[in-house]
């Protein structure tokens, strides 16, 4: 992986964090809507860390690969992880 590690986890531990939380929260019986936005909170971090992971890709290994004149994989690999991210 060549995003920079340290954040990637920094990133994911934080939403651990989160749900964590949400399933206190929801151990506790607490209002709807509160877990509701913990939930889309923990999300807005992972597709953060999904960002800088892609970003990482793109900069190096598409960027390996366009220079190599064999690109065809890494842009097939992007777009079937956005096809996932749109759904």
């Amino acid at each position: 992986m060549q995003a920079d590690h340290e954040t990637i986890a920094r990133l994911v531990k934080t939403a651990r964090g989160q749900l964590d939380g949400v399933l206190r929260m929801v151990d506790e019986d607490r209002y709807c809507m509160d877990v509701a936005n913990q939930l889309l909170a923990a999300q807005a971090v992972l597709r953060k860390a999904t960002r800088e992971i892609i970003r990482a890709h793109m900069a190096a290994c598409v960027t390996d690969a366009v220079a190599a004149k064999d690109a065809g994989a890494q842009i097939d690999e992007l777009v079937d992880l956005f096809d996932k991210m749109t759904r």
